[in-house]
């Protein structure tokens, strides 16, 4: 399944009497970041960050204002993205016993290859507090041809619509997730590697 998965970052902006504000995201184990996600099957760039924005931040009145750009947003070295749901072998062979399923779009660690699979790993950190702890280990074996070394990420504007809320905590892909808004000149450290992104939003200010 020769492919390319494409992502998407959603910088989204709220004009304040006191200057413009960005929404982060605080996730409960893994530091501050930006409304990011997959592009689906059959779905654009334009729609996947305006679904995004909407199932990350509960906000339904927003709008893009510009496309920011592209970068390829290759994977670290030794590790694949998952093109597809891929089911999860007990052995390169699918006759073995299929025990779990990755999701499209998520980063894996290739241990070694055999007859046309790749046994895999996939790992959930909590982050914070420190020190680093692996809660979740998912390892078996993926066809290959589910795995792809080639990632898009697009960046957007988006402008919200509306009266502000205080933060306020959305509960979407098993998680609670706090929402607030930081002003520009005083942003707070987002987490590697999203604290490059901020580029393509700063260039195009």
């Amino acid at each position: 399944m020769a492919g390319v998965i494409e992502k998407v970052t959603a910088f989204i902006i709220h004009e304040a009497n006191d200057g413009q504000r960005l929404l982060l995201i605080e996730h409960p184990n893994a530091g501050i970041q930006l409304p990011a996600g997959t592009v689906e099957a059959n779905e654009t760039p334009e729609e996947a960050a305006l679904r995004e924005a909407a199932e990350e931040t509960g906000l339904t009145t927003v709008s893009i204002q510009r496309y920011l750009g592209w970068t390829d947003d290759t994977p670290p070295e030794g590790h694949k993205v998952v093109l597809a749901a891929a089911p999860v072998y007990a052995r390169p062979d699918i006759t073995s016993f299929q025990w779990a399923w990755l999701r499209r779009g998520i980063v894996v660690a290739v241990k070694r290859t055999a007859a046309g699979f790749s046994q895999v790993t996939y790992e959930e950190f909590d982050r914070l507090p420190d020190p680093q702890y692996v809660t979740m280990n998912i390892t078996g074996w993926v066809a290959d041809e589910m795995l792809t070394e080639s990632r898009r990420r697009h960046f957007f504007r988006l402008a919200f619509h509306g009266a502000p809320a205080e933060p306020w905590t959305v509960h979407t892909d098993h998680h609670d997730f706090r929402l607030f808004w930081a002003p520009l000149a005083e942003l707070p450290e987002l987490i590697y590697p999203q604290n490059a992104w901020l580029a393509y939003f700063n260039q195009a200010e």
